[in-house]
């Protein structure tokens, strides 16, 4: 979030006006992280004791240097769905589930042992490492981090629910809001569930992988945040058909990208290493069309090292390696081509604000070609 200081955000929340003939996607970000300084202030002003200052303090430091993507696009769908006028609601709804990913990812780094986020360290290792500074016991550093850690993914989701349920009274009809959070929700964990359920598993099932995308990624990273934005606005079933139309190639695009990143992308700029996800044994797109197209020496090759725990970086060049020589890897980038390319045709006739569509092409096009 980059933690605002006071005086600017009184200036912040004039920087978007409420019917745009552009909308300024920077200034959108600007108003949300302004929108979430000024809620953990409030908490942080009625913490009972310095332990949940502490925490909050922790958030702070995660929710730092974030893509900001779910509120941009929740704002895309208020500007979509006809919003006009006070744009509050759909602010703080677009911080609500800034929150809701906090949460996920902390409960994803968890479950992922994974050591770092965002280039800093996962929140789990930052609280034991707290813990330890604090005079705690080393010994005990680990297990007090990881659960520490769910407790501030818990509170994450808590104050998250706090906001977004908080916009959805504003409006003149919760009851279209308020079942989406709920979809959303229960969409996101069924995917989570799905790819721990396939983690581990080297598989040519490009099928099940695909759900998981669709799931975890394309329905709750793109298609609810624009739904729920566009729900605000008092949208039509026509938009938000529409919206769906772009959101669910985008999604599935955005998260192949994610994939090819996660083997072949750069951690200074992605914030994470590279080996996590071969470590861990992530199943996806990528690694069963290699499985699909592998030789049987390049199929042994894989199985020695997929899910590896101590695969170092030789290990990943041999898989990168079949993961090239299959075809795999060119594959995916055909595959995110050909639904962004769905996605941007989608908006060609969509019943959008022009301001909207075009703000719309602008996060497809940083969305799928992205380096981090």
């Amino acid at each position: 979030m980059a933690v605002l200081d006071h005086k600017r955000r009184a200036a912040l929340a004039l920087d978007v006006a409420s019917s745009p003939a552009a909308l300024d996607l920077r200034a959108v970000r600007r108003e949300v992280d302004a929108a979430l300084a000024t809620f953990l202030d409030a908490k942080e002003q009625s913490a009972p004791g310095p332990e949940l200052t502490s925490l909050i303090a922790q958030l702070r430091t995660f929710l730092t240097g974030g893509k900001r993507l779910r509120p941009l696009l929740c704002m895309c769908g208020w500007y979509a769905g006809g919003g006009e006028g006070d744009h509050s609601p759909a602010v703080r709804a677009a911080a609500g589930l800034e929150l809701f990913q906090a949460f996920a990812l902390i409960h994803d780094d968890v479950m992922d042992a994974s050591d770092t986020r965002r280039g800093r360290p996962s929140a789990h290792r930052a609280l034991a490492a707290a813990y330890t500074a604090g005079g705690g016991p080393a010994d005990r550093a680990a297990e007090h981090g990881l659960g520490a850690a769910v407790l501030l993914g818990d509170l994450a989701l808590i104050w998250s629910d706090e906001l977004l349920r908080g916009a959805g009274l504003t409006v003149r009809s919760p009851e279209r809001v308020l079942p989406l959070l709920d979809e959303m929700r229960g969409e996101v964990l069924y995917g989570q569930y799905l790819d721990l359920q396939t983690t581990g598993r080297l598989s040519g099932d490009v099928d099940t992988a695909a759900r998981v995308i669709r799931y975890k990624t394309a329905k709750y990273t793109v298609e609810r945040p624009l739904h729920i934005g566009a729900a605000l606005a008092g949208a039509t079933p026509r938009v938000d058909a529409a919206l769906s139309a772009f959101a669910l190639p985008l999604g599935d695009a955005f998260q192949l990208r994610d994939d090819l990143l996660g083997v072949f992308g750069d951690p200074q700029q992605t914030g994470k290493s590279v080996l996590d996800d071969l470590r861990t044994g992530k199943a996806t797109v990528l690694m069963a069309l290699a499985v699909q197209r592998a030789s049987r020496s390049e199929l042994r090759s894989l199985r020695a090292r997929f899910g590896k725990p101590n695969l170092d970086e030789r290990d990943a060049d041999v898989v990168r390696s079949v993961l090239d020589r299959t075809g795999a890897r060119q594959a995916v980038e055909e595959m995110i081509r050909d639904r962004r390319d769905e996605a941007l045709t989608a908006l060609d006739h969509a019943p959008f604000p022009a301001a909207a569509v075009a703000a719309l092409r602008d996060i497809a096009g940083s969305a799928t070609a992205r380096h981090a």
